[in-house]
């Protein structure tokens, strides 16, 4: 591809990303239409897709950012569903669509066949998880379909490593093909560990928010080559440096965490729009490539779209049959093994175990089978010979490989929506859990802070004086009532815009939702979402030789810092929802920002 073919498509992809956003549509859907109308235009070249390309500089970093905003908690908790759909459901996938293919191709064999079945297996998370987030999907089922989405594609990309060194005429027994899965994932993940370790250490003693974003813009590639490179999985790694260095997260320097989401939002929607633009243009191409060959084009697209029912089947057969399986199975165990009752035995037996599903959000997991960035990168890497074996139906494969991606973004893309809506798997009260779990979070760390306050004064009051300090004390606590005030009508008025959207979400009128009530006494107090303009302090507290507005400021960035560590800690008790936990941090941080660029602080430097 030239740079001005790259740049155009890159303009494009973006203005249609834009116009989607600000008119409330499904971005990837228009990108793909709007692409697809431009293959047909007389004159539009076609475009070369480096497959090498997409893997090593799009999807890194898409994986990376997704990883970053996935609740580790939640990804934990629901490691059994994620697991039983990341690698068995792409697996099952993959046979079944082989199965069909080498019985509806005539000269397909049988490794080509599940090849295809490989390229078609992952879902990608995109446009699910974005619809799903809009309409209020219940956390737990954004955990399952994000967190497939994030283990899929290696298990995808193993599953073709393996049938191409078949096709090329390796014979592989089934505890070599275990070997290569075992040595992609230990291998993935230990890379990605060790990359997230000394990332997050790096990130804690540079103390520079420049170079600290660049040592995440950096490592998301460097995880995924080197465990490529080490014949590991590279999605793997990426997923677990990103797992790691998103959970440390909050340890690190607030102007990193504040620089980093809007860069990382950025590239989501640049290299979204990017790939979603050449689907669409590809289609056109692979058509035309089966036209040209020997083979029928309307018995190799009726197979395509026997392969993509077969693909949208698959899935909801498997996540009920084994949801209901494996529960009854554990039910069935464990009353007749008496000594397993125990919690602390059941979960080193079986783990956590699956979060409870109900069938109508087991349905919406059913239905978010989209494909995308994988499917397309697989369906270009394939060679048209492994070893000097050529690979049969080649074009057949890219065009069932371009019909399933294009027709699931389509078809389960835009009525997702409805069935969400439909099954009414909708979770309105989570607003309400949030201000209340936000509340006990910030009275609790604000009660620390005062606590910290009274305990650290004599150490003040012998560097800075008693007077001036007690006065910085004083003033500092009637700031934390100011704050509380201020706290509290934002909480009021983010809660009445949130039922507001939540009536028009369950199709009710707005006026008849009751709101829970925000005042739980004066004992509460509480950090504001946004913070107040730093006060000039008072004249009064400034002594002779000393720079009390400096110590002033310091006092209140180790308040911030306390209050932190309660949030921290709470989280890792398992008390706080990580995005909870990220909305009070992201208070915090606004506030220390405030501080650090205030006009009075301005002066002092």
């Amino acid at each position: 591809m030239e740079l001005l073919e790259l740049l155009l498509l890159l303009a494009g992809s973006l203005a249609v990303t834009a116009f989607a956003r600000w008119r409330g549509l499904p971005a990837p859907l228009l990108v793909v239409a709007v692409a697809l109308g431009v293959s047909f235009i007389p004159g539009v070249p076609p475009i070369e897709i480096d497959s090498e390309v997409i893997l090593t500089v799009i999807l890194p970093p898409l994986l990376y950012s997704a990883s970053l905003d996935v609740s580790f908690q939640n990804f934990r908790q629901s490691l059994v569903q994620i697991r039983r759909l990341g690698i068995f459901l792409v697996i099952v996938t993959a046979l079944v669509v082989g199965w069909v293919a080498y019985n509806l191709i005539p000269d397909m064999t049988l490794p080509a066949a599940i090849l295809v079945g490989a390229v078609v297996a992952p879902p990608d998370a995109v446009s699910a998880a974005a619809i799903g987030r809009k309409l209020g999907l219940p956390r737990k089922v954004m955990a399952v379909i994000s967190g497939e989405s994030l283990i899929n594609d290696a298990a995808s990309l193993t599953l073709v490593k393996v049938f191409l060194l078949i096709i090329g005429g390796a014979t592989l027994s089934i505890g070599q093909d275990l070997s290569i899965f075992a040595l992609a994932i230990g291998v993935g993940v230990g890379v990605g560990l060790v990359l997230g370790v000394v990332a997050h250490f790096l990130r804690m003693r540079v103390k520079d928010p420049v170079v600290e974003t660049v040592i995440g813009l950096i490592l998301p590639f460097l995880a995924y080559i080197t465990a490529e490179q080490l014949e590991g999985s590279g999605v793997l790694a990426v997923v677990a440096a990103g797992l790691y260095v998103g959970y440390n997260s909050p340890k690190a320097g607030y102007a990193a965490r504040l620089q980093e989401r809007p860069i990382w939002a950025a590239a989501d929607v640049t290299l979204e729009g990017f790939v979603f633009a050449l689907i669409g243009l590809q289609l056109k191409t692979v058509v035309g490539d089966v036209a040209d060959s020997t083979r029928d084009l309307w018995q190799s697209v009726g197979v395509a779209f026997v392969v993509l029912a077969v693909v949208i089947l698959v899935r909801p057969i498997f996540v009920f049959v084994t949801y209901y399986w494996s529960r009854f199975w554990k039910r069935f165990v464990f009353t007749r093994l008496r000594r397993f009752r125990k919690a602390r035995v059941r979960r080193m037996i079986w783990g956590r175990g699956d979060p409870k599903l109900s069938w109508q959000q087991l349905t919406v997991v059913s239905w978010t089978g989209m494909r995308g960035v994988v499917t397309l990168a697989a369906a270009v890497s394939i060679p048209e010979a492994v070893d000097g074996h050529d690979v049969p139906a080649r074009d057949t494969m890219f065009l069932i490989a371009f019909v399933v991606t294009v027709g699931t973004l389509l078809l389960q893309g835009l009525t997702l929506p409805s069935v969400i809506r439909g099954l009414k798997v909708q979770d309105l009260k989570q607003a309400e859990r949030d201000v209340q779990a936000e509340l006990r979070l910030v009275s609790d760390s604000t009660q620390e802070a005062v606590s910290y306050l009274d305990k650290r004064r004599d150490a003040w009051a012998d560097e800075w004086g008693a007077e001036p300090i007690d006065r910085g004390i004083t003033l500092l606590k009637d700031r934390l009532q100011r704050q509380d005030q201020a706290f509290r009508q934002g909480l009021r008025e983010d809660t009445d815009q949130a039922a507001e959207i939540e009536a028009e979400q369950a199709g009710v009128d707005a006026e008849s939702v009751e709101m829970p009530t925000l005042d739980r006494g004066s004992e509460l107090r509480s950090v504001p979402h946004v913070a107040e303009p730093e006060p000039v302090p008072d004249p009064t507290l400034v002594r002779p030789g000393r720079n009390n507005a400096r110590a002033l400021a310091s006092i209140r960035r180790e308040l911030l810092q306390k209050r932190r560590e309660v949030v921290l800690r709470e989280r890792d008790a398992g008390n706080l929802d990580e995005e909870v936990m990220r909305r009070v941090l992201l208070g915090l941080d606004a506030e220390e920002l405030a501080m650090d660029t205030s006009a009075v602080a301005r002066t002092r430097s």
